[in-house]
C-alpha cells in the first residue's frame, strides 16, 4: 500500500511529482468553469430563487414520481439486484465539472474499483445547472472504462433545469414533463416563473452520440427515478433526493419511512450530509420530522449516512443508543475543492477531534489555499505556505494533534499566523471570541466556490464498500493527480462497521 497523507508530505502528492496519465483521457478542450463568473452564477439562480420564492422541488419530484409509476417502475422504487453475500461497490461525490479535478481521479478509481458490482454517484452530476449536452464530456466519457452500473442521486445542481437531463439519463430516457398548472398571478410562485432557468430547446442533441460511450449492457443502470433503494448482498443502499435546499419532501418522506422498516441493514446515500464541518444538520421532512430520526431509529438498523454536496471528506462516528452510525462526507469525486482547514476543533454528538477523520487534512488544505490565493493576488510570498509551516499553524491555532506532524524546524511567524486567519482558518473555541471580524465566514461564502486549480495535487476522493454479511469495510481512496497516486491509490481512511 502506498504512503498516504497521513504518512508523509510526498503521500499527499506535495513537492516534484511526477503529473499522471490522467489528461490522456480528457477531451482535447474542457470548460474551465468559474464560480466567480457571473454567467456562471446567473444561470445557477434558481437555488436563489427557490429560497426566495418558495422551493417547487417537491411538486415537480412527484410529477416525475408519478410519469415514472405510470411507465412501470416498481412502486416501493426498490432495485433487487443479484448480489452475492459479499461484493463491493464505489460512491463517488458531487463529480461534474468536467475538468483535470474530475479526470483526476479516474485512473485510481478504474484500478482500486476493477471488480466492483455497481458505483452511486452522490449528489451533483453535472455542473453548473445539469444540461443534457454536459452529459458526454461530464459523465459518459470520464466514466466510459468502469465496466459496471452507475446509479445516481442528484444534487442541487442537477435541480438547476428540473431535473429534466438526470432523468433522460438514469430514468429509461424519461420524456420531458408537460408544463404545471400556471402560478396565479403577482404571487411568489408567479414571480419565481419569470426569472426561473429552464434547458435550451435543443438540450440534449449530442446526448445520443454520448451514451455510445457507454454502450455495454452490463454498464446499463435503470432506476425507478430520482430517489431508490437498491438490495444488494445482505445490505439495502437507500438513496434519497434532497433537491435545490437540503429538504425531503412529505410524499419521499413517507416512502422513506417505509423502505426503511426491517432488520436488514442499510446505508442511506443523500445529497445533503447529516454532520458537516463540525456540525449537524438532519435534514427536515415536509410535515414533520428529520431523516436522521429514521436514520437513528433502532428499528431500522441504518449503519452509515454518506452526503455529498461538500467537496471533501469527513467522517463521524456518532454513538447512536449504544450503536456506531458512521456519518460520511464524501463529496471529493471531481468538482473544486472546499476547504478543511475552516472546520472547528470538532466537538460535536459525542464525536471529539480524535474520533474525526477528514481529507484532505487541514494542514494541506490551508496550505492548497494559500498557494492558489497567492497566485491569484500575485502575493507568492507573502501568501504561500509550505505544508510543514500550514502544518504547524493548524495545530497552535486548533490546539490539536495534526493527522501527519509539521515535521522539525516548522515554525509559527507572525506572517503564518496572518495568512491562516485571511483564509478562514478555525480557532479554538475559547479563543474565538477574541477575533471579531467574521472572517471564516467571508472566506468560506465568498471565496471558496471560486477556488478551482488546474495542476496536481487535486485532493480529491473516492470510496470503496466490501460487504460481507458480518460488516461492510470503508475505505477513502485518494487522488491527487499525480501518477504515484495513480497507479497506487493511499487509503487515506478505513472503517469496518459491523452489521451483527
Amino acid at each position: 500500500m502506498s504512503n498516504s497523507s497521513r504518512d508523509s508530505a510526498q503521500g499527499a502528492g506535495w513537492g516534484s511529482a511526477e503529473p499522471g496519465a490522467y489528461r490522456a483521457l480528457m477531451p482535447a478542450r474542457t470548460e474551465k468553469l468559474s464560480w466567480l463568473n457571473p454567467s456562471t452564477l446567473w444561470a445557477a439562480r434558481n437555488g436563489v430563487l427557490a429560497s426566495w420564492f418558495g422551493d417547487p422541488t417537491g411538486e415537480t419530484r412527484s410529477r416525475w414520481v408519478a410519469q415514472r409509476a405510470a411507465a412501470g417502475a416498481p412502486a416501493d422504487k426498490v432495485i433487487r439486484r443479484d448480489d452475492p453475500d459479499r461484493f463491493s461497490f464505489l460512491v463517488i461525490g458531487d463529480t461534474g465539472e468536467g475538468d483535470d479535478p474530475q479526470y483526476a481521479v479516474v485512473p485510481g478509481l478504474l484500478k482500486a474499483g476493477r471488480d466492483t458490482r455497481f458505483a452511486v454517484l452522490a449528489s451533483d452530476v453535472i455542473y453548473p445547472v445539469g444540461s443534457a449536452d454536459d452529459y458526454g464530456t461530464k459523465f459518459f466519457r470520464p466514466y466510459r472504462d468502469y465496466p459496471a452500473p452507475i446509479y445516481a442521486i442528484p444534487g442541487n445542481h442537477d435541480w438547476y433545469e428540473d431535473l429534466g437531463a438526470f432523468m433522460r439519463v438514469f430514468c429509461d430516457d424519461a420524456p420531458p414533463l408537460p408544463p404545471g398548472p400556471p402560478p396565479r398571478r403577482f404571487s411568489p410562485a408567479w414571480l419565481r416563473s419569470l426569472l426561473w432557468h429552464r434547458p435550451r430547446p435543443d438540450d440534449g442533441r449530442h446526448l445520443d452520440e454520448a451514451r455510445k460511450l457507454r454502450p455495454a449492457p452490463a454498464q446499463q443502470a435503470e432506476q425507478p427515478g430520482p430517489y431508490w433503494a437498491v438490495d444488494a448482498g445482505p445490505v439495502r443502499i437507500v438513496g434519497i433526493d434532497t433537491g435545490l435546499l437540503g429538504t425531503v419532501d412529505a410524499e419521499q418522506g413517507a416512502w422513506l419511512r417505509e423502505v426503511s422498516a426491517g432488520d436488514r441493514p442499510k446505508i442511506l446515500i443523500t445529497g445533503s450530509p447529516l454532520y458537516v464541518d463540525g456540525a449537524y444538520h438532519p435534514c427536515a421532512i415536509e410535515g414533520g420530522g428529520t431523516v436522521d430520526d429514521i436514520v437513528r431509529d433502532p428499528a431500522h438498523h441504518y449503519v452509515a449516512a454518506i452526503g455529498g454536496d461538500i467537496h471533501n471528506y469527513q467522517r463521524y462516528p456518532v454513538d447512536v443508543a449504544g450503536r456506531t452510525v458512521q456519518y460520511v462526507v464524501a463529496g471529493g469525486g471531481g468538482a473544486f475543492m472546499h476547504a478543511t482547514h475552516t472546520i472547528p476543533r470538532v466537538s460535536v454528538a459525542g464525536v471529539t477531534e480524535d474520533d474525526f477523520r477528514s481529507y484532505p487534512l487541514r494542514g494541506d488544505s490551508l496550505a492548497f489555499y494559500s498557494a492558489l490565493y497567492g497566485r491569484r493576488l500575485r502575493l507568492r510570498r507573502f501568501f504561500t505556505l509550505t505544508e510543514a509551516e500550514a502544518t504547524a499553524v493548524i495545530a497552535e491555532r486548533l490546539g490539536i494533534r495534526t493527522g501527519r506532524p509539521p515535521g522539525d524546524g516548522a515554525r509559527v511567524t507572525l506572517r503564518t499566523r496572518i495568512v491562516a486567519g485571511l483564509l478562514g482558518t478555525a480557532r479554538r473555541p475559547e479563543r474565538r471570541k477574541r477575533f471579531r471580524l467574521p472572517v471564516r465566514k467571508i472566506y468560506t461564502s465568498l471565496f471558496s466556490p471560486g477556488s478551482a486549480t488546474y495542476s496536481p495535487p487535486f485532493f480529491k476522493c473516492f470510496l470503496r464498500l466490501d460487504v460481507t454479511p458480518e460488516a461492510v469495510r470503508l475505505r477513502c481512496y485518494a487522488a491527487t493527480g499525480n501518477r504515484a497516486q495513480e497507479e497506487e491509490p493511499p487509503v487515506e481512511d478505513e472503517v469496518t462497521i459491523p452489521l451483527v
